[in-house]
């Protein structure tokens, strides 16, 4: 009555924080006490931190317009409530891809079939491929092109004598024929698109017995030689890997929509951006940032110790007369041997870095290759970025590319993020801006001696997150599900991202989603095993996808969707049923 916030009655406060989230909503309709505040900003904030246990330092979302609504829109929004569940494959369902318009997606299983599904009110099958005639194993992934006219599945092939490796395929969504296949080694750098007609493949050398050669080829989807002057193919890059280590998981991020994200996660570029001052470029190199304390350590681009301006030619050449002299002590093993030597032979045969990453105006329309690697051990661990260029998204010109000298041999990282853990999982925010990763955390301070034998890892997963247009991690990582398989069985686990959600896969039989801008777990979806890919509809966040080695996939829509469907149904008349009977009778 004097102006101040009005509060309920205390007791009525504390039973509400121990309803259910929908009780809370649904009893604050018809509890006169409750109406009476109902939209009390201070009630509402107050409710909102202790339900969800936020730090008050969060802000509220800057898209909401009030704490009731914003209580209303993760009770409302969350797609949490399965709908539907599709049988159609009969072995385990790897992943899941939309197209952009979401009127379709498509799934990889075991069972090595990829399904095209119509998205409608009832999701039904419209197209099945199986590929075991081109003598794949199974199917693992799958990515529609940007104007949805192309699906590029990507599968592992089984060769001569057993071996394995990776192939890809270009389907046509026309008339679902196969257009074009592209080997593909190893297995599980899966293939991304670059743009509408060309697509990125890798290929693995081996040099020595722990050391390698990734290279990753530019390849047109339509392999039909349309001229002998027109080239099919050509290498984008050529990288030295060490310690067993190999690039995988390739994706392609667009620098040029960093300027317009759909959220910033960073709390303080939220204030600013909604303010009437401009907006401040965290990639710049101004004092004042310099000046700032940094929360956690920037990751940085490998670079090899420097000694004294002696070259890597000279120092390999002293090496091997310390070797033949018996000046080396303590001796090495043969790993460490191979090591040292590919690392001395790599700093005189690599292209340098280039000199700027951060996106600028000049360069926006460069777009980033993210791929896992390492340098410790074969399983992934880090998380390399290259930058593409314009003239090279194309398969014109020389097909190995433009002609280097002999000190280029190799191509370097332009910035390597260490994750200290192994690597599952990775995804792009709609905007490109962020790069959610899934890990299993290494123990502190674990020292790795030999690359075969790489840290045991972590049952939680962390998921972390990264700002591509500052190369920092922000937030702290998220928490809550689990996995338990150990490092030489573990696989890949895929997550998606939306606008204001993003969720995961998890060895504990469930999918999770949690929100983007408050950092908390909003559902558990239920399978009755493995859940190994989620999807959400690029133009309804509202409808998730989820796949598992149970061999279904769930569709799940939120609690607002499903309202708004069965609203729209029409109502058995029961009343008028009962009096026909009645008259019959």
């Amino acid at each position: 009555a004097g102006g101040g916030p009005l509060l309920p009655d205390s007791v009525l406060f504390e039973i509400f924080l121990y309803l259910d989230h929908a009780d809370v909503l649904s009893v604050g309709l018809v509890c006169q006490q409750w109406r009476a505040v109902a939209r009390d900003e201070f009630l509402w904030k107050e409710l909102f931190y202790r339900y969800y246990r936020v730090s008050r330092e969060v802000p509220r979302h800057p898209a909401a317009v009030s704490w009731y609504d914003e209580f209303q829109r993760l009770y409302d929004t969350i797609p949490c409530i399965e709908v539907q569940a599709l049988k159609e494959h009969n072995d385990q369902v790897l992943h899941l891809s939309f197209s952009h318009s979401g009127c379709l997606f498509a799934s990889c299983s075991k069972d090595c079939t990829v399904k095209i599904w119509s998205n409608e009110l009832d999701i039904s099958l419209q197209h099945s491929s199986n590929m075991r005639p081109y003598n794949w194993s199974y199917t693992q992934f799958s990515q529609f092109n940007s104007d949805d006219s192309l699906l590029l599945v990507s599968g592992v092939f089984v060769g001569p004598h057993n071996s394995s490796s990776g192939e890809i395929a270009v389907i046509s969504m026309e008339n679902f024929t196969l257009l074009s296949r592209v080997r593909n080694k190893p297995y599980d750098v899966f293939g991304c698109w670059l743009n509408e007609t060309n697509l990125i493949s890798g290929n693995l050398h081996r040099i020595g017995r722990i050391t390698s050669c990734s290279v990753l080829w530019l390849n047109n989807a339509f392999q039909g030689v349309e001229s002998e002057n027109v080239n099919v193919v050509k290498r984008l890059f050529k990288i030295q890997n060490l310690n067993a280590s190999t690039i995988r998981t390739v994706m392609v991020a667009d620098c040029s929509r960093y300027d317009s994200p759909d959220l910033l996660l960073d709390y303080e570029e939220q204030l600013a951006a909604s303010s009437t001052c401009p907006v401040f470029d965290l990639g710049s190199d101004s004092e004042e940032e310099e000046a700032k304390p940094k929360q956690t350590p920037e990751p940085a681009v490998q670079e090899l110790p420097d000694d004294g301006g002696v070259t890597a030619e000279d120092g390999l050449q002293q090496f091997f007369d310390d070797i033949m002299e018996g000046r080396v002590r303590p001796a090495m093993t043969e790993t460490e041997l191979e090591t040292k030597v590919a690392e001395l032979f790599i700093r005189n045969r690599t292209k340098p870095p280039e000199v700027n990453l951060l996106p600028t105006e000049s360069n926006s329309k460069t777009k980033y290759l993210i791929f896992t690697t390492g340098c410790l051990t074969y399983s992934p661990h880090q998380i390399g970025i290259k930058r593409i260029l314009p003239h090279q998204m194309t398969t014109a010109g020389p097909v190995l590319g433009e002609e280097r000298r002999s000190d280029e041999f190799f191509d370097s990282l332009d910035h390597v993020i260490d994750i200290h853990g192994h690597i599952i999982g990775m995804g792009l925010s709609p905007d490109h801006r962020y790069l959610y990763v899934n890990s299993r955390a290494w123990p502190r301070d674990c020292v790795i001696s030999d690359p075969m034998q790489p840290p045991p890892i972590a049952e939680e997963i962390d998921l972390h997150v990264f700002d591509l247009k500052t190369m920092k991690e922000v937030k702290r990582a998220l928490r809550a599900h689990r996995a338990y398989t150990p490092n030489e069985e573990c696989f890949f686990i895929f997550l998606d991202v939306s606008r204001d959600f993003v969720a995961s896969g998890a060895e504990d039989r469930h999918g999770y989603i949690w929100d983007r801008h408050y950092n908390i777990c909003l559902a558990k979806l239920q399978h009755d095993n493995v859940v190994n890919s989620v999807a959400f509809s690029p133009v309804e966040q509202e409808l998730l996808l989820t796949a598992s080695d149970d061999t279904t996939i769930k569709v799940w829509r939120s609690p607002r969707t499903v309202r708004i469907q069965q609203a729209r149904k029409p109502r058995p008349r029961k009343l008028l049923f009962s009096w026909l009977m009645n008259q019959k009778s």
